[in-house]
């Protein structure tokens, strides 16, 4: 199975931006990176998944590993509810990163994707690479 490992990081929340992203089949590792001039942290962390997620099209199942709680818990608790409320929240507010979401709704109704959150910061070795990778872009754009 493909794992993933996908990170966003900002430089002042808004600000500069990166996304990453690292995938391995157990034989063969891709890193893939990039960044954005003005952007949230919440915007690059959605960035990172659907960059990878675009990548591994031709997967049929994934692991994701975030530490994102947001990414995560919205693809598996908050998004069936705002699509059925037209994209409002549960307080009637339009969801943020609307087209984000939907991008990555869409990449998700093609891949199996199984979704694990890793504690961030934390010295796991693929989050701190993601990371490193997500931050160096940001500072690029910097």
């Amino acid at each position: 199975m493909l794992k993933i490992y996908t990170d966003g990081s900002c430089l002042g929340n808004p600000g500069p931006g990166g996304w990453a992203f690292v995938a391995t089949d157990g034989k063969n590792t891709a890193e893939r990176s990039g960044g954005e001039t003005d952007t949230t942290n919440n915007k690059m962390e959605l960035t990172a998944v659907i960059k990878a997620l675009s990548a591994a099209k031709k997967h049929a199942e994934v692991e994701i590993h975030t530490d994102s709680q947001y990414v995560k818990n919205g693809m598996q608790a908050w998004i069936k509810n705002w699509k059925k409320n037209g994209w409002k929240t549960a307080d009637k507010k339009p969801v943020k990163n609307q087209e984000l979401w939907q991008e990555l709704d869409e990449l998700a109704q093609k891949i199996k994707i199984h979704w694990h959150w890793v504690r961030g910061h934390a010295g796991h070795e693929m989050n701190e690479r993601v990371d490193t990778l997500a931050r160096t872009a940001a500072e690029m754009i910097k």
